[in-house]
């Protein structure tokens, strides 16, 4: 055997060996990995702790809470953030991100090679998935054993998590200064903006940043701050990410300036969904950003306007579905001299002469009223009880347009005196709305000018009815823990009604210098300047205005006109929102002139009138409508016009009659007790028919 032969044989032998022996390391070395993985499992946990935030009906943030321990950490998702900053930041941090298992052996040989050579550390070897290591175990101190660690836990991660999971962590975790934490965090406080939207230079910054946190800070260190933005821009053009000019382009920015404040917006609405539902990270209203930012700053402005410890509330919803679209419970949430942690949209106050159009909507139901009828406006005793208007002057003789847009308080009590005051609050009820009464105290006529407690929101939530023909919908901000019950019924005012009252609220004076909008709207001022009120509506949306001071204190000179409806009219513009134009007349309801009214609608005679001026004469009993009864369903058999006409009775009552369907009249002034009426299609209609005396009565019937 030569000596060659020998020598081959003999490095075959060795070469096995070395690879048995490789192979044996490597198995052992993996067993022992294996092992040591199941003993000592990298900190993963299934969730972040994370700001808790509220958020707008599209996803916008609206308020962001910081973490129990005072860290401002939202979460983040990689569609949350611009493509652009994630390839600089991999390029920068980590170019063979998408290729190694945690470890990036020949990043780590050059950073020891350049250590070697130059005595100092020139570049790290560290990879993103490393640097998520560290910021799951924070390190003490840097030493070898130290990085050993994070290799390790490195690799475990690489084995438990995708390529994005692990980028969404690092984004959400990794320190931009200060207490900032997370890629969402830093681009708020530093740039006024989500990551989604950031630029060049904007982004680059926040590329830097974590290596050195506090010594690149734009707010302490802009010099310093710039410097590294720079780098990252010229480390971008050598990988081709960028073109020379765009970064030179960017490279003019500035990058001093403030940290700024993350968004605190619908600050009440939020507190309450974290209240109302504690368990979740991420809670989102019916409210709509932009909406809101423009409610808010109106309000800051007005009550500027009006003086100091003044507050003012806002509630603006969609009257279709009762969401509520914008809503600012104070002038300004951490201002203390204003109280301003007190939300005034759910504090009980005196409505003022806010519910008046409900009071003219059940008249106008009942028959008693058109829009030209006249009503006295002259002093008047109800029992003892002597409203008198707002200016104490009376106006005599004026229409019900006129008394309701002027908002004059006798006729209103009139009214109310004759519709009843308890009627108009089991309407209320129907809508969603309990108002608040004295203890042990009956609804009486002091509710027509503001003797009852309501909120902001209960006034808003009954205009929703005027809005929407009549039918009011529960509001809803989605703060709630569970969603509001629907209204069984919902009916404030019939629909006709509902029209007739906003006909006649579309025609009041807009303030001085407003904005022109088309809408009805109506003001109220309790007792004592108090509480200073504005609701109005278009054709879907409801806006309420509340205006005065928390600790219900009087402002002198405040009144609804003056003070809330200038709000009222700014918030409508600023709320971005376009002008819905108003409901079409339901079938039965218009304006007829002054001089087609039926004598009996000629004036308003009320009870008490009569009671003086014609006991001796009235001996007939009040009128009753006998058929059809209060209820009935009627069956006319055929339709259109070979339908026969139904056939309408009375009892009671002064000759002669007006009848009346669906507040319109039906033929002409009537002596006999009884006449006919071909109804316009099936579904409910209301009769109702008027005495000499003015005295009314009405059914409600379903035609079919």
């Amino acid at each position: 055997m030569t000596t060659a032969t020998m020598l081959s044989k003999t490095w075959l032998r060795r070469s096995a060996v070395a690879i048995a022996s490789t192979v044996v390391l490597a198995g052992v070395g993996w067993a022992a990995f294996e092992t040591l993985d199941r003993a000592f499992p990298p900190p993963l946990p299934a969730q972040l702790a994370v700001s808790p935030e509220v958020v707008d009906r599209d996803g916008a943030l609206l308020r962001a809470y910081a973490t129990p321990d005072g860290r401002w950490r939202l979460a983040t998702t990689l569609d949350q953030i611009d493509p652009q900053f994630v390839k600089m930041l991999v390029a920068y941090e980590d170019k063979r991100f998408q290729e190694h298992a945690g470890v990036d052996v020949i990043a780590l040989g050059r950073a020891a090679m350049q250590f070697a050579s130059n005595g100092r550390i020139v570049s790290g070897g560290s990879t993103l998935s490393m640097q998520l290591a560290r910021l799951l175990e924070p390190r003490e101190n840097r030493s070898f054993g130290q990085k050993i660690r994070q290799m390790f836990r490195a690799i475990q991660i690489e084995r438990r998590l995708s390529k994005q999971e692990i980028l969404e962590r690092y984004l959400t975790l990794a320190p931009y200064g200060g207490n900032l934490e997370g890629i969402r965090a830093a681009s708020l406080a530093w740039f006024g903006k989500e990551p989604k939207r950031l630029g060049v230079s904007e982004a680059a910054l926040l590329v830097a940043l974590p290596q050195l946190p506090e010594l690149r800070r734009p707010d302490r260190n802009p010099a310093g701050a710039r410097t590294a933005r720079d780098r990252v821009l010229t480390r971008m053009v050598n990988a081709g990410l960028l073109g020379e000019t765009e970064a030179a382009r960017a490279a003019l920015d500035d990058v001093s300036g403030k940290r700024l404040a993350l968004p605190s917006l619908a600050a009440h609405a939020a507190d309450a969904a974290l209240r109302n539902r504690p368990g979740e990270t991420r809670r989102q209203l019916t409210i709509r950003k932009s909406v809101q930012e423009g409610l808010e700053a109106v309000a800051i402005e007005a009550a500027r306007k009006v003086g100091p410890h003044v507050s003012v509330a806002m509630v603006l919803a969609d009257a279709m579905t009762g969401e509520i679209l914008g809503e600012v419970g104070s002038a300004n949430y951490f201002d203390a001299s204003r109280s301003g942690w007190i939300d005034m949209t759910r504090t009980l106050r005196s409505p003022g002469s806010t519910l008046k159009p409900f009071i003219y909507g059940l008249a106008i139901e009942e028959g008693l009223i058109a829009q030209e009828t006249i009503i006295e406006d002259r002093p008047a005793d109800f029992a003892g009880y002597r409203p008198k208007n707002f200016d104490m002057t009376y106006q005599g003789d004026v229409t019900i347009r006129q008394a309701l847009q002027l908002s004059l308080n006798v006729p209103a009590i009139r009214l109310l005196d004759a519709v009843g005051p308890q009627r108009m609050v089991s309407r209320f009820r129907q809508a969603g709305v309990i108002p608040t009464l004295p203890l042990g105290e009956a609804p009486g006529l002091a509710i027509g000018l503001g003797g009852v407690g309501v909120t902001l929101r209960d006034l808003v939530q009954l205009y929703t009815g005027l809005s929407n023909g009549g039918k009011a919908k529960v509001l809803r901000d989605g703060a709630e823990a569970a969603a509001p019950a629907p209204l069984e019924n919902g009916m404030v005012l019939e629909p006709q009604a509902a029209w007739q009252v906003t006909d006649m609220l579309a025609g009041v004076r807009p303030p001085l210098n407003a904005a022109p909008r088309a809408i009805a709207y109506k003001t109220g001022t309790s007792y004592g300047n108090r509480d200073a009120w504005s609701v109005g509506y278009d054709g879907r949306h409801v806006l309420g205005v509340w205006v005065g001071r928390p600790d219900s204190g009087s402002v002198p000179g405040i009144s609804g006109y003056e003070s809330a409806a200038p709000v009222l009219f700014e918030g409508f513009v600023r709320s971005g929102l376009a002008t819905t134009p108003f409901r079409r007349p339901p079938a039965g309801a218009f304006r007829p002139a002054a001089g087609d009214l039926p004598v009996t609608l000629e004036r308003f005679i009320s009870a008490q009138g009569e009671l003086v001026a014609s006991a001796k004469s009235v001996v007939e009993p009040a009128p009753r409508i006998v058929f059809p009864p209060d209820g009935a369903r009627v069956e006319l058999g055929a339709s259109g016009a070979e339908a026969a006409p139904l056939v309408l009775k009375l009892q009671g009552g002064r000759a002669p009659f007006r009848w009346l369907a669906n507040g319109k009249p039906l033929t002409d002034i009537e002596r006999r007790r009884e006449a006919t009426w071909k109804p316009d299609g099936v579904g409910y209609s209301t009769l109702t028919v008027i005495d000499a005396a003015g005295r009314a009565t009405s059914v409600k019937v379903f035609v079919e």
